[in-house]
């Protein structure tokens, strides 16, 4: 075991040199347990102990590599080194030594350290034992009740390492779940982000809502919100098996910088106040960015029209145009509303392709011109062949064109300029 750890956290691999480490000095936490685990990592995110001079010693080795600092807690000497593939954590040791310091962490498996200078693995708690058996333990009581966003971390690393609590863990955490309403709701957010993230999630943010951690950060969740999570989670599967596309889409992020996919906004639409108005407060509450609390409120509002039977060409452009690039949420949070999976089945597939198949097969098709219109003209240039003034009318034009064009009334530039030509005569703009 100890060969195996220590060639997988080899200084080699580090983003700076072993030589700018102090001794004594050790690495903890999830590098440290996801090596014995053999888990593997693309991004490494190393956590440093150090008896002393910690920020010190970060600030030393980002300016040696010309790299970003950012100094996190100045009271307990806690800093960060920020490389373009890799973050490494420097935090002074608490305690007179490191067996004080790791007695102070939260689960036993988060508790081993180990020595690169020396390779030696110190782990006086038997986190070692706790990860062959697959099972979280807590180091104490106090250690919870220290950080209670500690007691949703449980059920995230949980889910993550597909490892079951220990019992006594469980009790304690049930009885100081009270505590989680101490917890910043951003600190929240970004815990309960993970279990969204996919299907391995959904159970323990199930069990997370029994313990009572849940409710009071999403007060409209109820045990029939729970159900449609798992409800959601059946919809992705069953859309990936019928378009593939379609299910790539649902694992993207809604943007670079927010680490959150369109199909945990699905899952999360369903924890919060189904009016999209009363929602979208909610999410503000929660610090939720506005990307994420549109993606949310367009996918409400929307799921229940992608039902509508026999929708008009313009009916299903403006539909298209409201939800842009939400529809692969929404139409998951349909199919999961509309009860169609509740077991995945010949007649509820038959069921699903039949009433969303045209939408989706639109939304998949780039030169499908009710889902993705290409304008024959442009603003500017009926302004200057109508001789009109720049104001909403034009864009009244522009719509009533694309929609004519999908019906196939209109194909080229020139028929585009009469129908507007006509529209505008006729006094129907007005």
């Amino acid at each position: 075991m100890h060969s195996f750890v220590a060639s997988t956290l080899a200084p080699e691999n580090w983003p700076f040199s072993l030589a700018l480490l102090p001794q004594p000095a050790y690495m903890v936490g999830g590098a440290v347990r996801d090596a014995i685990l053999g888990r593997t990592r693309e991004y490494l995110d190393l956590d440093f102990v150090i008896p002393s001079n910690a920020v010190k010693v970060a600030r030393a080795i980002a300016h040696h590599y010309n790299a970003g600092f950012v100094l996190l807690d100045a009271e307990r000497q806690i800093a960060r080194v920020v490389f373009p593939h890799a973050t490494a954590d420097f935090a002074q040791q608490e305690g007179d030594s490191l067996e004080v310091d790791l007695h102070r962490r939260d689960f036993t498996i988060n508790a081993i350290a180990y020595n690169p200078h020396t390779q030696e693995i110190i782990d006086p708690l038997q986190g070692y034992a706790d990860l062959q058996q697959g099972i979280l333990r807590m180091v104490s009581p106090a250690n919870l009740e220290d950080d209670p966003l500690r007691l949703m971390r449980a059920y995230r690393q949980a889910a993550q390492l597909d490892f079951t609590i220990e019992s006594t863990t469980q009790t304690t955490i049930r009885s100081l779940a009270s505590h989680i309403s101490k917890v910043a709701a951003e600190r929240f957010r970004v815990e309960i982000g993970y279990l969204l993230a996919n299907s391995q999630g959904t159970p323990w943010i199930t069990t997370a809502w029994e313990d009572g951690l849940v409710s009071p950060f999403f007060k409209n969740a109820t045990r029939e919100s729970l159900n449609k999570l798992a409800a959601v989670d059946n919809a992705a599967v069953l859309l990936a098996q019928n378009w593939q596309q379609l299910g790539v889409q649902l694992q993207r992020y809604v943007r670079d910088t927010i680490k959150t996919t369109w199909l945990a906004i699905a899952k999360l639409a369903c924890l919060v106040n189904p009016n999209p108005e009363l929602a979208e407060i909610e999410l503000q509450e929660l610090t939720y960015s506005r990307a994420e609390i549109r993606g949310v409120t367009t996918a409400l509002k929307l799921s229940p029209q992608l039902k509508v039977a026999n929708m008009s060409l313009r009916e299903q452009y403006f539909l298209f145009q409201d939800a842009d690039i939400v529809f692969p949420a929404t139409v998951a949070l349909a199919v999961a509303f509309d009860n169609l999976v509740e077991a995945i089945s010949g007649n509820k597939q038959l069921n699903t392709a039949v009433v969303f198949a045209p939408l989706i097969n639109r939304y998949l098709n780039p030169d499908d011109l009710v889902a993705h219109p290409t304008p024959l003209v442009s603003g500017k240039e009926l302004i200057i062949a109508l001789d009109i003034p720049a104001s909403p009318i034009v864009g009244k034009l522009l719509t009533e064109i694309v929609i004519a064009q999908a019906e196939g009334k209109v194909s080229t530039s020139a028929e585009a300029m009469a129908l507007a030509r006509q529209l505008i005569e006729a006094g129907m703009m007005d």
